[in-house]
């Protein structure tokens, strides 16, 4: 039995094996799209914030999923980065409960935030006249907080149930930890952590939710040419979202616990890192740069740093 000890258990990471050959690839890549995913993010957040026409429901949502897209690719990638220049793939015990926290943190929030944006999509297309009255902003407060709190709770729940096993293994077969991975080493019975597993599926049941309210959304949105137009600028950018964040971390999570027999490491590395890569990127791409406020607010500001630029150098 190992001590659970920053100092004397240190984790394997194997996933990066296959990668050796091209890491300097890997890594330029990887930096490129890590800073602009960060500046992409920040700069919409920034626009948000600063301009109070932005002050909607659906712009706060989205504002928020920009930080929560922050927290995970921060979680994520300045450690692979790190890794493709080392020849030992290791991260602490403290290290990899750390990233495990906020990665997870970032997967319950990523989906809880997509349901409330489809509840006010939902709100907004079948109940325009009461949009306002319903998602008000003493409501839309409660809804944030709420994502934040009820994410973070359930985090620190599988963390804690996590942490108390004691370990007989120190190899993980991934490129990060995740919370399955590091169960499995346990040298006891696991059935509380399980069953936590599995009763985090609920979220599917968030999911149904969304597909549900869209196809109200899509039956609302059939009855005029001005709905339609509301539907795919606002909602079909959402559908895409959810689509590829569902599918993207149902494979991780299900090929983690069952699949692990079938090899396949690089197949299993592209989709394991997607929810973590793609979302943080995209959401800016198909939220921010879609929609014609964001869009413009968006422009304005890069042609002000780019003038304020100019303006110093001519100095």
């Amino acid at each position: 039995v190992m001590e659970n000890s920053s100092r004397e258990l240190m984790f394997v990471l194997h996933g990066l094996s296959e990668t050796r050959t091209n890491k300097y690839i890997y890594f330029a890549f990887g930096l490129v799209v890590y800073i602009v995913t960060l500046l992409v993010n920040l700069t919409l957040i920034i626009a948000i914030i600063l301009d109070k026409t932005l002050h909607e429901p659906m712009y706060l949502f989205i504002c928020n999923l920009y930080v929560n897209g922050i927290c995970g690719a921060s979680a994520f990638y300045p450690k692979i980065l790190a890794d493709l220049f080392s020849d030992l793939h290791v991260i602490s015990y403290t290290g990899c409960l750390a990233q495990i926290y906020i990665i997870s943190c970032y997967i319950f929030c990523e989906i809880t935030c997509l349901t409330v944006m489809a509840y006010d999509r939902y709100v907004a297309i079948c109940r325009p006249l009461e949009y306002y009255t319903i998602m008000n902003k003493q409501k839309v407060m409660k809804l944030l907080i709420f994502m934040w709190f009820f994410s973070v709770l359930e985090t620190s729940v599988g963390i804690v149930l996590t942490a108390r096993l004691p370990l007989c293994g120190n190899d993980i077969d991934k490129i990060y930890c995740s919370n399955w991975e590091v169960v499995k080493l346990s040298c006891t019975d696991m059935t509380v952590n399980s069953i936590y597993g599995y009763l985090t599926f609920y979220h599917v049941c968030q999911a149904a939710f969304i597909f549900v309210s869209y196809i109200r959304i899509i039956r609302a949105s059939l009855r005029s040419k001005t709905e339609r137009v509301k539907f795919m600028q606002t909602c079909l950018p959402h559908l895409i979202t959810l689509i590829n964040f569902t599918i993207s971390v149902l494979f991780d999570v299900l090929y983690a616990r069952y699949g692990r027999s079938l090899g396949l490491q690089a197949l299993r590395n592209i989709l394991g890192m997607e929810f973590l890569v793609v979302p943080p990127l995209l959401n800016p791409i198909i939220y921010g740069l879609k929609m014609t406020q964001i869009r413009h607010r968006f422009a304005q500001r890069i042609l002000g740093y780019i003038w304020l630029c100019y303006s110093n150098v001519a100095v």
